[in-house]
């Protein structure tokens, strides 16, 4: 008998898989119930069909108001299934959602389920302690949700404890983890594949998925990116050995370029330093832009003073005499301009 029970409760089980038994257990309680109490007590009140699912879900749930109740030993007999029958379907019923929750987070932690986000920054790639550098910098502002696209052998989620971070893993470039990752619907992917010809794979996965989104890719060899400017002249190249730079220009696109031109001393011009002579010296900060500005097309990003480098200070910062300032212009100024431009000062004055 035992044995003949246990195989009907797995053939049971197996066929009315989910949420499939909760319910027929409840319909079947149900519909025993009343035909029992119906046999039992034919007169009782609760028979009736308005007072008989209200009795059903009160003795169901054992919350037991008394405002119905069977008064028979037939009618007990029947209350009693009644509520063992409950707790039974109540008791499956929860089984079965601790189960679902479960399985739905495994699935989250395990990168497997689709995601729901948009507006987010995509980053492509894994590398301990690296990638979290990056998501460091990037959850600074918390101004975009984060998606760390992982290969198949990153098993679960390697930063579970950031709720910021959403994970999803498998082949970079399949469609799948397009889609679960909602590339389609992102601000901004970073691309840090493990070698450069894995980025520029996944970037052409990424741009065919949408073209017009903001692509960020970590190249360890930048003279690889011409590769890449005959796909999309869009996509932003970013040397891989420079982490922060990777994060900054997801950030605020266009940055590295930026950065370039200045490196390389292109359309922007160069930076330069220049030691203030005395005329010039003891004004603000503002007031040294300003004169840089109309005098030169020049802009001051820095001044050093006693030693101590200070970029961008206050815009009422007082500037000393024998202070060294570093600006932004097409061309060195000459000491004899600086000093032109003091004494110009010292006439006005």
């Amino acid at each position: 008998m035992p044995f003949l029970l246990h195989r009907l409760w797995t053939l049971v089980n197996t066929t009315l898989h989910g949420w499939r038994l909760p319910l027929v257990v409840a319909v079947l309680v149900f519909a025993v119930g009343w035909f029992g109490m119906w046999l039992a007590e034919p007169a009782n009140a609760i028979v009736e069909p308005a007072n008989y699912w209200w009795w059903f879900l009160v003795s169901a749930s054992t919350v037991g108001y008394g405002d119905l109740y069977p008064e028979t030993a037939w009618g007990h007999a029947v209350g009693g299934f009644v509520i063992v029958g409950g707790i039974v379907t109540l008791t499956i019923l929860f089984t079965r959602l601790a189960s679902f929750l479960q399985s739905v987070r495994g699935k989250r932690v395990k990168g497997l389920s689709q995601l729901d986000v948009r507006e987010h920054v995509v980053i492509i790639g894994y590398l301990a302690g690296r990638t979290e550098r990056m998501v460091g910098e990037l959850s600074v502002e918390q101004a975009h949700p984060l998606v760390l696209c992982a290969w198949d052998e990153v098993t679960e989620n390697p930063m579970a404890e950031l709720a910021q971070v959403q994970f999803v893993r498998g082949d970079p470039t399949s469609t799948d983890v397009m889609t679960r990752a909602c590339v389609a619907r992102a601000r901004t992917v970073i691309i840090d594949g493990r070698d450069d010809n894995e980025s520029l794979a996944i970037a052409l996965a990424v741009d065919h998925t949408r073209p017009d989104l903001h692509i960020v890719v970590a190249l360890r060899e930048m003279t690889r990116r011409e590769q890449l400017r005959y796909v999309n002249p869009a996509i932003q190249c970013v040397q891989w050995y420079v982490p922060n730079l990777v994060t900054e220009e997801a950030l605020d696109p266009g940055i590295s370029q930026v950065y370039a031109d200045l490196m390389t001393g292109g359309t922007g011009g160069n930076t330069y330093s220049a030691a203030l002579p005395a005329g010039v010296a003891g004004q603000t900060f503002g007031e040294l832009q300003t004169r840089f500005g109309r005098r030169f097309g020049a802009t001051l990003i820095a001044v050093r003073t006693a030693g101590r480098v200070v970029v961008s200070p206050p815009w009422d910062a007082g500037v000393d005499d024998g202070a060294t300032v570093y600006y932004l212009g097409r061309e060195r100024i000459e000491p004899s301009e600086l000093a032109a431009m003091g004494r110009a000062d010292d006439l006005r004055r």
